[in-house]
């Protein structure tokens, strides 16, 4: 937790720096004349962004790295299987709503007969289906901003 708040603490000191510099063009906060994009304000894709974000609620969020493309979720257990548990952390690769954009990595722990978590493997088709219903609900998203 000290970690994520002394990120943010980072964050907002370099964003502090970085508005007394009026060389540097800020997009939206009328500073220089840059083609404005629906990008921003993160690096990444932002349908992406807020798809992984919606698709992976269920999860508790441990910290995320808008402009590196990064959301890392913290351990779940399902309330049916309490003896398994998973984490994820999900890499949005490009700026682009595309579906080599987009990389989901899930690790799994179950518990052992001594009540210890051991690592277990993941189904191979798990990390896809996550990908597949982020990109699904990234574009659902899109057309609804279209219209």
């Amino acid at each position: 937790m000290s970690l994520v708040r002394g990120a943010a603490i980072a964050l907002i000191a370099s964003g502090v720096v970085l508005t007394g510099c009026s060389s540097i063009p800020r997009l939206g906060l009328g500073g220089g004349s840059p083609k404005p994009s629906a990008q921003a304000g993160i690096g990444v894709n932002a349908y992406l962004w807020r798809a992984t974000l919606d698709t992976l609620s269920f999860m508790p969020l441990a910290n995320a790295d808008p402009w590196g493309g990064v959301i890392n979720y913290d351990w779940y257990s399902d309330p049916q299987t309490p003896n398994e548990r998973f984490k994820a952390t999900v890499f949005i690769l490009d700026t682009r709503l595309r579906a080599d954009a987009l990389n989901v990595t899930v690790t799994k722990e179950v518990k052992d007969a001594s009540g210890q978590w051991a690592g277990a493997p993941v189904a191979a088709q798990t990390e896809t289906d996550l990908e597949n219903a982020i990109l699904t609900r990234a574009r659902q998203l899109n057309l609804a901003n279209a219209g």
